[in-house]
């Protein structure tokens, strides 16, 4: 069993940072996490980022420190280790503009290990059977100072995340499996990060799935200016105008202050005659010349002869991922699965590991060259005579 030994740096100077930069500059690998608030504000307060390699442990304060000199960091040679890093890359290119260039997520890795999204604490028990101090939901990590319980658990979320990812890699490696974690890193990096986009917001709004035609698309506007000043202001959408009131505004498209205001859904007290005044611009000119609004697939629709095949085929998938032991998202979603019965050209399940895993038998299961079996409590996907 793994245990503490390191001493961790409280870094609140540009001096130490600088040093810790210079100090990092030479290494191979490096684990990297942040401490962040998303409460009320519509981009994460970062409140604590964390960077341990061999012996080290800093724990920089952005508080009180400009952390942008980290991109010196991010864009070297050194590999970043990292776990379930969307949020904390988001945040960090935000931050210092950049990224890290070299960069794995132990979460990802072990989810081609059969592990099933596991939290950094249980991957850390079972690799190295080390027990992490407990996470404290209700912590206010922008507090100032530090208590040594923060500064104990901040540090050990990178204190043993190096020494699990060795365990990890070399276990792919014997596995033959690096090929298929890059692409899933690949994957993961191209993901679009920070502001939303404003035209595309309406569709995770469920209360506006019954509207249709003119209603849509004012509501469609409406959604897209709360974005955009939700981005202004820096403060959560739903403190700009509910959801409710997204629809409320759309349907009753009131022509005053004073009617927009009684309407459900608004308040008035987030609501300010500035803001209640450009609402009501956006309204009018949604009116005056409604936007088009898409269809709410993204894709056509499903042929009507291949949606009996999905369950079966979903079915399969899942046992091919419990033979493989790996994580069934990884090789398969529901929507990968069909993307690819669709034949859209982006389907994932359409090239690289995926496509030889299931993509082909799949084709040759829907072209009759191959059947289903139940076998022995599997189901097994059979060439046919």
């Amino acid at each position: 069993m793994a245990e503490s030994t390191i001493e961790p740096q409280l870094v609140e100077g540009a001096a130490d940072l600088d040093e810790v930069v210079g100090a990092l500059s030479g290494q191979e690998k490096y684990a990297v996490d942040t401490e962040f608030h998303r409460e009320r504000t519509y981009f994460a307060q970062l409140a604590l980022v964390q960077i341990g390699w061999p012996g080290r442990i800093a724990l920089i304060d952005p508080t009180a420190v400009d952390i942008s000199p980290l991109a010196e960091v991010f864009d070297g040679d050194g590999l970043a280790i990292m776990h379930a890093a969307r949020q904390d890359l988001e945040i960090l290119e935000r931050a210092t503009d950049t990224i890290p260039s070299a960069l794995v997520d132990t979460q990802l890795a072990a989810g081609f290990l059969g592990y099933t999204s596991p939290s950094l604490a249980s991957l850390v028990d079972k690799e190295l059977g080390v027990k992490l101090p407990k996470a404290d939901r209700l912590t206010d990590w922008l507090k100032r100072p530090l208590t040594n319980k923060q500064i104990r658990y901040a540090a050990s979320d990178v204190e043993f995340l190096v020494e699990t990812y060795d365990l990890l890699a070399a276990r792919i490696d014997e596995t033959g499996r690096g090929g298929w974690l890059d692409e899933a890193m690949n994957e993961m990096l191209a993901e679009p990060r920070g502001p939303r986009d404003p035209s595309d917001v309406w569709r995770r709004i469920k209360e506006l799935r019954h509207l249709r035609g003119t209603d849509l698309a004012i509501a469609r506007a409406v959604a897209g200016w709360r974005e955009e000043r939700a981005v202004v202001l820096d403060i959560t959408p739903r403190f700009v105008l509910s959801d409710l009131g997204v629809v409320g505004v759309a349907v009753s498209r009131p022509k005053t202050i004073e009617d927009l205001r009684a309407i459900r859904g608004v308040d008035g007290r987030s609501l300010k005659s500035d803001a209640a005044q450009d609402l009501l611009d956006e309204l009018r000119r949604a009116i005056d010349d409604p936007p088009r609004v898409p269809s709410q697939r993204n894709h056509r629709e499903l042929p009507a002869d291949l949606r009996p095949a999905l369950p079966l085929i979903s079915a399969w998938v899942s046992q091919q991922a419990r033979d493989l032991e790996i994580e069934l998202a990884l090789l398969a979603t529901r929507a990968d699965l069909e993307a690819f019965l669709r034949g859209d050209e982006d389907a994932r399940l359409a090239h690289g590991w995926r496509g030889d895993l299931a993509g082909e038998p799949i084709r040759r299961l829907l072209g009759g060259a191959a059947s289903l079996a139940f076998d022995g409590g599997r189901l097994v996907l059979e060439d046919r005579p």
